[in-house]
């Protein structure tokens, strides 16, 4: 095992799967459980993975996606999102998506729409960047597009390790339990009443050696970066990801 942050590559596979059943975790985000025989040899090594998913401009276009076409041939090409898989067990079938449902997007669209028995098409992940056991303590900062990751990384941290989570919702209905082994503690700052990047400016870090991870609108991102770089985090324990943008550019994870 490597005791060093890398990235492991997946031979990339394109999967037609079932819609198992829907959970409502909040107000506005719902849990999607997909499943079927073509699932089998799915890998994801990192909390943070990105799948595809494929969408169809039309609920005709959507029935009618080869998964192993993508557009060739005068196959029907997808609208394509990235979203991170929230979990997957391979005995019992199952892969997780968890979706914000923010009322606009091809995603969110079918998400809000989705009944078990629907199909959707699925690629990758790409690759994976495992981040093996050797921080003290996390530093997780994200907002609800962030969400999935923060609570698989959660999920996966032994007991001993301590985290601050500070996590960007639009209201208090949307919070959600995070369980975990390790000694958690999570700031829920509400969009309209606080200034996430003035926390973070103000912020205390972990003690110990740090892994930080910042996942928010693109420009957040960037400045949240910054600020973290200022106060003393290491550039090489630290990633950060522009999960969307202002401009609505960008993959709606």
């Amino acid at each position: 095992m490597s005791d060093t942050i890398h990235r492991v590559n997946h031979e990339i596979k394109q999967r037609r799967l079932q819609v198992v059943r829907v959970t409502e975790l909040t107000p506005r985000m719902r849990r999607i459980t997909l499943g079927g025989p073509e699932l089998e040899g799915f890998v994801s090594l990192g909390s943070d993975d990105h799948i595809k998913l494929l969408f169809g401009v039309t609920p005709q276009q959507q029935a009618a996606i080869d998964a192993r076409n993508l557009g060739r041939d005068g196959g029907v090409r997808p609208t394509m999102r990235e979203y991170t898989p929230r979990r997957f067990d391979l005995a019992a079938g199952e892969l997780d998506i968890d979706f914000v449902l923010h009322g606009d997007g091809p995603a969110s669209t079918w998400a809000a729409q989705a009944t078990p028995g629907h199909t959707l098409n699925i690629a990758g992940p790409r690759a994976s960047l495992v981040v093996p056991d050797i921080f003290d303590s996390y530093l997780l900062i994200g907002d609800e597009t962030a969400i999935p990751a923060i609570a698989r990384r959660l999920d996966e941290l032994p007991a001993g390790r301590q985290v601050l989570a500070i996590i960007q919702v639009e209201d208090e209905q949307e919070r959600q339990p995070l369980p975990s082994k390790a000694q958690v503690e999570v700031i829920w700052v509400r969009r309209q009443d606080e200034d996430l990047l003035a926390l973070v400016k103000r912020l205390s870090l972990p003690a110990g050696k740090l892994y930080s991870w910042v996942a928010l609108e693109k420009a957040l991102t960037r400045q949240a970066k910054a600020l973290l770089l200022e106060k003393g985090v290491q550039e090489d324990a630290l990633k950060a990801a522009a999960y969307w943008r202002e401009d609505g550019s960008a993959d709606d994870e």
